[in-house]
């Protein structure tokens, strides 16, 4: 292994969103012909192919100290072409809650956008990722606000300054939102996750990711749930909007969404006041 990274990179904590949507098959292949010609495109129900679009904030500590990052992917569900054979057929509902045993349906990222310098550098030259420099707003779910399950991502647009800094640059890129509050959820027995990449010799990497608790699937299918999540573009002629655009019909509804959130470790309680003064 190349230093300075080693594997398995281990999260501390790691807290997630994810949105898919049931999409046309054929601009996946599209797509996948020219990022990853080495993979098919899953097709779920009605003969519709996946399209899933997920947030992660996660920390994880160095021998000097912690460090947090914030990324997103825009991924398809494919497998290996080569290993048609061994695939279960599954709804999107199965799919979504882990029935794929052998867990060659896995996410070919298309773009991910990440505000760590060094894991971007990670993603390229460990896992084949498109990776490129970004930062975001958010409002999340926590255990340190108000109750509710609705998560807020905004996604700007950056780059990496010639110290290997994060610069950010002002330009929105887009804004997801899942409103979840109220909903019941699965939960989704899904790891590993199999992430797919493409090196630059045109070598298929398969880089599967453990996830040590179930994930939180909802199930959106209902026609009036379709208010639910949003995605809004705001550069949809970059190659990220772009792309979008070419696999999501405008204001699609979301088949279903996914959540993570790590346990928390520790609680520090409310103070109290002691009694002072002299005891009689």
């Amino acid at each position: 292994m190349t230093d300075p990274f080693r594997l398995p990179f281990h999260y501390g904590a790691l807290h997630q969103i994810g949105v898919d949507w049931l999409v046309d098959p054929g601009p996946v292949r599209e797509l996948l012909a020219k990022r990853h010609p080495e993979l098919s495109a899953a097709v779920f129900d009605d003969g519709r192919a996946l399209v899933s679009f997920n947030y992660q904030l996660y920390f994880a500590q160095y021998p000097f100290g912690g460090g947090v990052t914030q990324e997103i992917e825009l991924n398809v569900i494919a497998f290996p072409t080569a290993e048609a054979g061994r695939l279960p057929k599954l709804s999107y509902a199965q799919y979504a809650q882990g029935w794929d045993q052998t867990k060659l349906l896995g996410i070919a990222r298309l773009h991910v956008v990440c505000d760590n310098p060094f894991a971007i550098r990670a993603g390229r030259e460990l896992y084949a990722e498109p990776k490129v420099p970004g930062w975001f707003e958010v409002l999340l779910p926590s255990l340190n606000g108000p109750a509710g399950r609705t998560w807020t991502v905004r996604c700007k647009a950056g780059e990496v300054a010639a110290d290997d800094s994060l610069r950010q640059l002002p330009a929105p890129l887009l804004d997801l939102t899942a409103k979840l509050d109220g909903l019941d959820s699965a939960p989704a027995n899904s790891a590993p996750v199999t992430g797919y990449g493409t090196d630059p010799e045109g070598r298929l990497l398969a880089g599967p990711m453990n996830v040590y608790q179930p994930y939180d699937w909802y199930d959106l299918s209902a026609p009036e749930l379709a208010g639910r999540t949003q995605l809004t573009l705001h550069d949809p002629y970059g190659e990220l909007g772009r792309d979008l655009r070419f696999l999501l019909p405008a204001d699609a509804p979301a088949a279903g969404a996914w959540t993570y959130q790590s346990a928390p470790v520790a609680a520090h309680n409310r103070p109290y006041y002691l009694p002072t003064g002299p005891r009689g």
